[in-house]
């Protein structure tokens, strides 16, 4: 295992994930609940479900397309969202 990618990866998830929107549905969904360890349970499975799928169409298009056009589609998709943001389509 390599744990510069382990620590490089955990660092980026956890500040990317802080104060976004599933952090403030989670709080939403505890709160309503009262039970805060189900909505735990359910979040975090749900986000290793989306990590596991993100890993493996990164490895499928890692196969087909050069890293570099990966990147550039990557970054064009957060320019379009942010930009949906920006207009607020979204």
């Amino acid at each position: 295992m390599d744990w510069r990618i382990l620590g490089a990866t955990f660092g980026t998830i956890f500040i990317a994930e802080l104060g976004d929107k599933t952090q403030l549905a989670c709080i939403m969904m505890a709160a309503q609940s009262k039970s805060p360890w189900t909505v735990f349970l359910g979040s975090a499975l749900a986000l290793v479900l989306v990590s596991l799928i993100g890993v493996l169409v990164a490895q499928a298009l890692t196969q087909v397309l050069p890293l570099g056009l990966i990147k550039k589609g990557a970054g064009l998709g957060f320019m379009i969202l942010g930009l949906l943001v920006f207009l607020d389509v979204l």
